[in-house]
């Protein structure tokens, strides 16, 4: 959740078009985890595939998670009447497009990185790729 926000509750456009327009390359690591379609990833998918990846690695490379949840996305009370305005906000999300580099990763081989990127990748309600940085 972020520090503070503009707007509470943000417009929820369910319909995600198009490429990530940023945040395509690896920009810190050697291997990176690629989103392959749109999606919104909650915080705690985010949180559970960071600690998937951190205890794989253990204390053998670094770990850079490179998403932010930062939409509100509201909800009613369960058998509450239709009405009323919109619900209060229920949980943080990140809008995520296709060719989004999610996680970057170092200090490891890359049979060992593949391992670890495929068990972050398994906690995503997306499509993955692992990437490798090109020298």
């Amino acid at each position: 959740m972020p520090k503070r926000v503009k707007y509470r509750k943000p417009h929820s456009h369910p319909r995600i078009k198009g490429l990530a327009k940023r945040g395509t390359t690896i920009a810190f690591g050697e291997y990176g985890l690629k989103a392959l379609e749109p999606k919104w990833v909650t915080a705690r998918q985010i949180e559970a595939s960071r600690v998937a990846l951190s205890r794989f690695i253990k204390k053998g490379g670094k770990v850079w998670v490179r998403i932010f949840p930062d939409k509100a996305i509201t909800k009613h009370p369960a058998e509450t009447r239709m009405g009323k305005g919109k619900g209060a906000p229920d949980h943080w999300a990140a809008v995520i497009k296709p060719g989004r580099v999610l996680f970057e990763l170092e200090g490891l081989d890359p049979t060992m990185a593949k391992k670890a990127m495929t068990l972050a990748a398994h906690k995503l309600p997306i499509r993955t790729r692992f990437i490798i940085r090109d020298h």
